[in-house]
């Protein structure tokens, strides 16, 4: 996890179906600002900016996409760029 520009940048692996379910959790979080998904080589598929006055309208059809794109690679990476949320997660020390 890094921290830039007041932003936290986690990095998480999945499979298949579990990439879906993850992505739909994090538009609802509140909390993310963007979400990039990368095929199991590295390379951005899809780059999703998430805002809290999008999200209803962008939910399903990025949903369908992803589920769409699941099933081309083994394993997916998703990249997920989060606001904090108070003021002590704003200045943690990730240690890096």
């Amino acid at each position: 996890m890094t921290v830039d520009s007041g932003t936290t940048k986690k990095t998480e692996r999945f499979r298949g179906q579990e990439l879906v379910t993850r992505v739909k959790e994090l538009i609802h979080q509140g909390n993310v600002r963007r979400i990039r998904v990368k095929n199991d080589e590295g390379h951005t598929v899809m780059e999703i900016p998430v805002t809290a006055g999008v999200v209803a309208a962008i939910a399903a059809p990025v949903v369908t996409a992803i589920g769409a794109i699941a099933a081309l690679a083994k394993e997916w990476t998703i990249e997920v760029d989060h606001v904090p949320t108070s003021e002590k997660e704003a200045g943690e020390d990730t240690g890096e």
